[in-house]
């Protein structure tokens, strides 16, 4: 286990949305990974922390990846997204997670 103590307040705002696309499931069946919309300021060892405090798994390791808004047009004026930073939390073997509530 991670030697490091967080502040738990911060490790419960740290994951923001778990992230369900096709590339997100892609990913999650064949590497035994969870894709999170992390804080942009998280580290990698809080996103670990995390995760291991909300789910009750054992991280192998975090992947992170920064992603920049895009510039859209909202009517005539033109706006941004909000950037995303993605955290890829790959789980040790055996581990599971299920975010859907529904039981398999």
């Amino acid at each position: 286990m991670s030697t490091l103590k967080f502040d738990e307040g911060r490790l419960m705002q740290v994951l923001v949305a778990p992230i369900v696309s096709e590339k997100a499931t892609m990913v999650a069946e064949k590497s035994n990974a969870v894709t999170f919309k992390v804080l942009q300021n998280a580290t990698k060892p809080e996103i670990k922390a995390a995760v291991e405090l909300m789910f009750k798994v054992e991280v192998k390791g975090v992947s992170v990846v920064n992603t920049k808004g895009k510039t859209k047009r909202f009517g005539k004026t033109m706006g941004r997204r909000d950037n995303v930073r993605k955290a890829y939390v790959t789980l040790k073997e055996g581990q599971e997670l299920n975010l859907s509530g529904e039981a398999a």
